[in-house]
Protein backbone atom coordinates (compact mmCIF):
# COMPACT_ATOMS: atom_id res chain seq x y z
CA UNK A 1 0.00 0.00 0.00
CA UNK A 2 2.76 2.17 0.81
CA UNK A 3 4.02 2.14 -2.58
CA UNK A 4 1.03 2.76 -4.32
CA UNK A 5 0.59 5.60 -2.10
CA UNK A 6 3.69 7.37 -2.91
CA UNK A 7 3.35 6.63 -7.06
CA UNK A 8 0.34 9.28 -6.69
CA UNK A 9 1.70 12.34 -7.66
CA UNK A 10 0.38 15.15 -6.09
CA UNK A 11 -2.04 18.18 -7.59
CA UNK A 12 1.12 20.40 -8.22
CA UNK A 13 2.16 17.89 -10.43
CA UNK A 14 -0.74 16.69 -11.69
CA UNK A 15 -1.97 20.50 -12.40
CA UNK A 16 1.67 20.79 -14.44
CA UNK A 17 0.95 17.58 -16.87
CA UNK A 18 -2.39 18.45 -17.38
CA UNK A 19 -2.10 21.81 -18.61
CA UNK A 20 1.56 21.02 -20.43
CA UNK A 21 -0.09 21.37 -24.13
CA UNK A 22 -1.74 25.12 -23.36
CA UNK A 23 2.00 26.07 -21.80
CA UNK A 24 3.85 24.95 -24.76
CA UNK A 25 1.39 26.65 -27.04
CA UNK A 26 1.36 29.79 -25.38
CA UNK A 27 5.36 29.91 -24.96
CA UNK A 28 6.03 28.85 -28.71
CA UNK A 29 4.22 31.76 -29.98
CA UNK A 30 5.52 33.24 -33.00
CA UNK A 31 5.53 36.93 -31.35
CA UNK A 32 7.49 35.37 -28.18
CA UNK A 33 10.21 33.70 -30.68
CA UNK A 34 10.72 36.86 -33.03
CA UNK A 35 10.87 38.47 -29.98
CA UNK A 36 13.70 36.57 -28.34
CA UNK A 37 15.67 36.02 -31.20
CA UNK A 38 16.06 39.81 -32.04
CA UNK A 39 13.90 40.61 -34.90
CA UNK A 40 11.13 42.93 -33.06
CA UNK A 41 12.07 46.46 -32.08
CA UNK A 42 12.24 47.57 -28.57
CA UNK A 43 8.61 49.07 -29.01
CA UNK A 44 7.46 45.19 -29.50
CA UNK A 45 9.00 44.55 -25.56
CA UNK A 46 7.80 47.55 -24.47
CA UNK A 47 4.48 46.81 -25.64
CA UNK A 48 4.74 43.05 -24.46
CA UNK A 49 5.62 44.88 -20.99
CA UNK A 50 2.08 47.03 -21.50
CA UNK A 51 -0.17 44.45 -21.96
CA UNK A 52 1.62 42.35 -19.19
CA UNK A 53 0.82 45.79 -16.53
CA UNK A 54 -2.86 45.65 -17.22
CA UNK A 55 -3.22 42.01 -16.07
CA UNK A 56 -1.00 42.23 -13.41
CA UNK A 57 -2.85 45.43 -12.35
CA UNK A 58 -5.73 42.97 -11.66
CA UNK A 59 -4.33 40.26 -10.51
CA UNK A 60 -2.65 42.21 -7.72
CA UNK A 61 -5.91 43.87 -6.60
CA UNK A 62 -7.15 40.46 -6.57
CA UNK A 63 -4.70 39.34 -4.50
CA UNK A 64 -4.75 42.21 -2.12
CA UNK A 65 -8.59 41.51 -1.89
CA UNK A 66 -8.67 37.82 -0.81
CA UNK A 67 -5.45 38.64 1.40
CA UNK A 68 -6.66 37.05 4.25
CA UNK A 69 -8.98 33.87 2.75
CA UNK A 70 -7.07 30.95 4.04
CA UNK A 71 -6.75 29.04 0.36
CA UNK A 72 -5.21 32.06 -1.00
CA UNK A 73 -2.70 33.03 1.99
CA UNK A 74 -0.02 30.77 1.60
CA UNK A 75 0.71 31.34 -1.94
CA UNK A 76 0.95 34.95 -1.35
CA UNK A 77 4.45 36.83 -0.98
CA UNK A 78 5.51 40.54 -0.71
CA UNK A 79 8.46 39.62 -3.02
CA UNK A 80 6.01 39.15 -5.77
CA UNK A 81 4.45 41.86 -6.10
CA UNK A 82 5.06 43.22 -9.67
CA UNK A 83 3.16 46.18 -10.31
CA UNK A 84 5.78 48.74 -9.47
CA UNK A 85 8.77 47.14 -10.97
CA UNK A 86 6.14 46.60 -14.60
CA UNK A 87 6.10 50.68 -13.83
CA UNK A 88 9.63 51.23 -13.80
CA UNK A 89 10.22 49.55 -16.63
CA UNK A 90 7.54 50.95 -18.85
CA UNK A 91 8.95 54.85 -17.69
CA UNK A 92 12.26 53.41 -18.34
CA UNK A 93 11.56 52.19 -21.73
CA UNK A 94 8.45 54.68 -22.69
CA UNK A 95 9.42 57.37 -20.69
CA UNK A 96 7.18 59.20 -17.94
CA UNK A 97 3.97 59.80 -19.76
CA UNK A 98 3.99 56.27 -20.21
CA UNK A 99 0.49 55.40 -20.05
CA UNK A 100 -0.85 57.60 -22.82
CA UNK A 101 1.73 55.55 -24.94
CA UNK A 102 -0.02 52.48 -24.56
CA UNK A 103 -2.65 50.64 -26.75
CA UNK A 104 -4.37 47.73 -24.73
CA UNK A 105 -5.11 45.41 -26.95
CA UNK A 106 -8.57 43.31 -27.51
CA UNK A 107 -7.32 39.74 -25.87
CA UNK A 108 -5.61 41.70 -23.38
CA UNK A 109 -9.25 43.19 -22.44
CA UNK A 110 -10.27 39.46 -22.34
CA UNK A 111 -7.53 38.42 -19.95
CA UNK A 112 -8.59 41.58 -17.84
CA UNK A 113 -12.22 40.34 -17.69
CA UNK A 114 -11.81 37.03 -17.19
CA UNK A 115 -9.47 38.01 -14.08
CA UNK A 116 -12.37 40.57 -12.77
CA UNK A 117 -15.10 37.66 -13.39
CA UNK A 118 -13.22 34.68 -11.31
CA UNK A 119 -9.94 36.22 -9.23
CA UNK A 120 -11.89 38.72 -6.30
CA UNK A 121 -14.63 36.04 -5.22
CA UNK A 122 -13.36 32.34 -5.89
CA UNK A 123 -9.75 31.68 -4.36
CA UNK A 124 -9.40 28.79 -6.32
CA UNK A 125 -9.60 30.78 -9.36
CA UNK A 126 -7.08 33.40 -8.18
CA UNK A 127 -5.02 30.89 -7.20
CA UNK A 128 -4.58 29.44 -10.69
CA UNK A 129 -4.34 32.83 -11.98
CA UNK A 130 -1.56 33.88 -9.73
CA UNK A 131 0.28 30.26 -9.73
CA UNK A 132 0.33 30.70 -13.89
CA UNK A 133 1.82 34.08 -13.66
CA UNK A 134 4.46 34.21 -11.07
CA UNK A 135 5.81 30.51 -11.28
CA UNK A 136 6.32 31.65 -14.77
CA UNK A 137 7.87 34.81 -13.88
CA UNK A 138 10.28 32.67 -11.38
CA UNK A 139 10.94 30.48 -13.99
CA UNK A 140 10.85 30.83 -18.11
CA UNK A 141 11.13 34.75 -17.46
CA UNK A 142 14.52 34.27 -16.72
CA UNK A 143 15.21 33.14 -19.39
CA UNK A 144 13.29 36.34 -21.00
CA UNK A 145 14.75 38.36 -18.85
CA UNK A 146 18.64 36.89 -20.15
CA UNK A 147 18.04 37.11 -23.78
CA UNK A 148 16.00 40.64 -24.23
CA UNK A 149 18.38 42.57 -21.85
CA UNK A 150 21.10 40.68 -24.24
CA UNK A 151 19.35 41.88 -27.32
CA UNK A 152 18.37 45.61 -26.16
CA UNK A 153 21.44 46.41 -24.33
CA UNK A 154 19.64 46.53 -20.89
CA UNK A 155 21.32 45.48 -17.51
CA UNK A 156 18.19 46.33 -14.90
CA UNK A 157 16.66 48.95 -16.27
CA UNK A 158 13.99 47.77 -18.81
CA UNK A 159 14.20 44.15 -16.91
CA UNK A 160 12.94 44.88 -13.37
CA UNK A 161 9.65 42.78 -13.85
CA UNK A 162 12.11 39.90 -14.10
CA UNK A 163 14.35 40.57 -11.21
CA UNK A 164 13.19 39.19 -7.80
CA UNK A 165 15.11 41.05 -4.89
CA UNK A 166 13.56 39.73 -2.19
CA UNK A 167 13.53 35.71 -3.65
CA UNK A 168 16.86 34.95 -4.10
CA UNK A 169 16.57 31.61 -4.41
CA UNK A 170 14.03 30.20 -6.90
CA UNK A 171 13.84 26.80 -6.67
CA UNK A 172 12.83 26.28 -2.96
CA UNK A 173 10.21 29.00 -3.32
CA UNK A 174 8.64 27.20 -6.10
CA UNK A 175 8.79 24.00 -4.44
CA UNK A 176 7.53 25.21 -1.43
CA UNK A 177 4.84 27.17 -3.56
CA UNK A 178 3.95 23.62 -5.03
CA UNK A 179 3.68 22.01 -1.57
CA UNK A 180 1.37 24.68 -1.12
CA UNK A 181 -0.94 23.38 -4.02
CA UNK A 182 -0.72 19.65 -2.46
CA UNK A 183 -1.82 21.01 0.49
CA UNK A 184 -4.76 23.21 -0.47
CA UNK A 185 -8.35 21.98 0.73
CA UNK A 186 -9.68 21.72 -2.63
CA UNK A 187 -12.34 18.70 -3.83
CA UNK A 188 -11.17 16.91 -6.44
CA UNK A 189 -13.78 18.60 -8.48
CA UNK A 190 -12.50 21.67 -7.32
CA UNK A 191 -8.90 20.45 -8.46
CA UNK A 192 -10.48 19.92 -11.64
CA UNK A 193 -11.82 23.71 -12.12
CA UNK A 194 -8.90 24.81 -11.34
CA UNK A 195 -6.70 22.89 -13.81
CA UNK A 196 -9.51 24.01 -16.58
CA UNK A 197 -8.93 27.72 -15.18
CA UNK A 198 -5.00 27.38 -15.80
CA UNK A 199 -5.67 26.10 -18.97
CA UNK A 200 -7.64 28.81 -19.94
CA UNK A 201 -5.29 31.18 -18.86
CA UNK A 202 -2.40 29.65 -20.61
CA UNK A 203 -5.13 30.34 -23.79
CA UNK A 204 -5.70 33.90 -22.76
CA UNK A 205 -2.14 34.54 -22.59
CA UNK A 206 -1.38 32.99 -25.81
CA UNK A 207 -3.75 35.23 -27.55
CA UNK A 208 -2.36 38.08 -26.34
CA UNK A 209 0.72 36.72 -27.73
CA UNK A 210 -0.91 36.62 -31.38
CA UNK A 211 -1.96 40.09 -31.29
CA UNK A 212 1.34 41.46 -30.42
CA UNK A 213 2.57 39.13 -32.91
CA UNK A 214 -0.46 41.01 -35.42
CA UNK A 215 0.91 44.34 -33.95
CA UNK A 216 4.33 43.73 -34.64
CA UNK A 217 5.09 40.68 -36.51
CA UNK A 218 6.13 37.68 -35.63
CA UNK A 219 2.96 34.44 -36.36
CA UNK A 220 2.27 31.49 -34.83
CA UNK A 221 4.38 28.93 -36.64
CA UNK A 222 2.38 26.44 -38.41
Amino acid sequence: MTSTLAAIPGFAARLKEATQADHTAAEGSGFVTALLAGELPRTAYADLLGQTHAVYAVLEEAAEAQADSPEVRPFLHPGLVRLPALEADLAFLLGPEWRRELAILPATERYVARLREVAFDWPAGLVAHHYLRYLGDLSGGQIIRRLVGRTFGLERDGLRFYVFDQIPKPKPFKDAYRAALDAAPWSAAEQDRVIAEVSLAFRLNADVFADLGARHGGTTPA
